[in-house]
């Protein structure tokens, strides 16, 4: 999607107006205390633009896998007054989605007021993308605004349906993801190059198979490089691989090649005998792992290298982190390239797009989150997004925008 194929807050005059925000309120929760507060931050903006615009702001979202029943513990009356605190004003929350309640509800609203309604996913249809379900939520407000890009991989009722039924718009969090990400594979400044990493090439065979195609130098990195390594004959030891998956690695290697994509591997190891805190470890080239070791994370030879690799670059893309970074001293190697790639971002000289879990956590780790051009807050969505597959959420965005909206 391009940057100009979508309609922002920009392009609504919501003065008045019942506005229906999809959010993503999906926050990690332990022991009833909200543990990351990321998603509810970046929501602020859009909602704070749409309240002093004098909208009636109306919220919706899904939070966990309550199956389509409600489940009271999944209930998102206390995320409720968690956005109420971070917005710093009062938040309605309404035990109902759709309904009476819901209705009514909203018909109380002055201009300004926020509510948040009850868990999408309390009703089967939510999932199903039922059509009745989607008429409801319309029914609720004049306008639609999606602000939830890490839930747009999906085709639900509150996603996909009821923006095909109301003028639709992207909230600014959506707008900002979008742009990111046509900054980072669409449209981006040349050479551009990926940081891949994660477990296994099983998982990523349709991401590797989209970069190849995007990007001028694609950087293996975790588990998976194991893999590659092992499918050129070199012996791995004990290290995580995939032994099936050897004629699929010489394949995307051929590609690359065919491609002009330039592969990095790595060029020496960080080994241990057991994978635990702080066990003793030895460092050797990769052509020399001791049968009985595993390769736990990229060496000081490897991070040079890489190093080097990005400072050719204008753009880098980052997913996966390139060794057990949960562990000491396996993130050694992941903190020494965030770090570099924190320094040739704020010097103006490299565009920084990061996304997936373990990469979000590994940057933060590494104390460089705030000093990355744009980290996605979404995980399956951005995957997907990198692996070149249609997000239905954004299509529908995509589909309502090329029709006239209504006075």
């Amino acid at each position: 999607m391009g940057a100009t194929s979508f309609k922002t807050l920009d392009d609504l005059d919501a003065t008045g107006k019942k506005v229906l925000l999809r959010a993503d309120l999906n926050v990690p929760v332990r022991n009833a205390q909200i543990t990351d507060a990321t998603r509810i931050l970046r929501l602020l903006p859009t909602i704070q633009e749409l309240a002093q615009k004098g909208a009636k702001v109306i919220v919706v979202s899904h939070f966990d896998r309550p199956k389509g029943k409600p489940v009271p513990e999944m209930s998102l009356g206390p995320i409720a007054d968690a956005l109420g605190d971070a917005l710093g004003r009062p938040v309605t929350f309404v035990d109902d989605c759709i309904g009476p309640k819901a209705q009514q509800a909203v018909n109380a609203m002055q201009d300004g007021d926020v509510v948040v309604l009850e868990n999408t996913r309390f009703y089967p249809g939510e999932e199903q993308n039922d059509p009745a379900l989607a008429k409801e939520f319309a029914s609720l407000a004049d306008y639609y605004v999606n602000d939830a890009f890490s839930a747009a991989h999906r085709a639900h009722a509150s996603t996909e349906g009821v923006a095909r039924l109301l003028p639709s718009f992207a909230g600014r969090l959506m707008e900002t993801e979008l742009n990111a990400l046509n900054i980072a594979l669409e449209n981006p400044a040349r050479p551009v190059g990926a940081i891949v990493g994660g477990a296994k090439i099983s998982t990523k065979l349709d991401l590797i198979g989209n970069l190849l195609a995007k990007v001028d130098m694609l950087i293996i990195g975790g588990a998976m490089a194991n893999t590659f390594l092992a499918a050129q004959g070199v012996n791995v030891g004990r290290s995580l691989q995939e032994a099936d998956m050897h004629d699929t690695a010489r394949d995307i290697l051929a590609k690359a090649k065919e491609k002009g994509c330039e592969i990095v591997l790595p060029v020496d190891a960080v080994t241990a005998t057991d994978f635990r805190a702080d066990v003793p470890t030895r460092t050797v080239p990769v052509t020399a792992i001791p049968d009985d070791a595993m390769m736990l994370d990229v060496g000081p030879e490897t991070v040079t290298l890489i190093e080097q690799k990005i400072a050719t670059l204008k753009t880098l893309v980052w997913n996966g982190p390139l060794g057990a970074f949960e562990i000491t001293p396996f993130d050694a190697a992941t903190n020494a390239v965030a770090r570099d790639v924190a320094r040739l971002t704020d010097s103006g000289a490299l565009k920084s797009i990061a996304g997936g879990g373990d990469t979000v956590s590994a940057l933060r780790h590494a104390g460089v989150e705030k000093h990355i051009s744009y980290i996605s807050s979404a995980g399956g969505a951005f995957l997907e997004w990198m692996e070149g597959k249609t997000l239905p959420g954004i299509m529908a965005l995509e589909n309502i925008f090329e029709r006239a909206l209504p006075i």
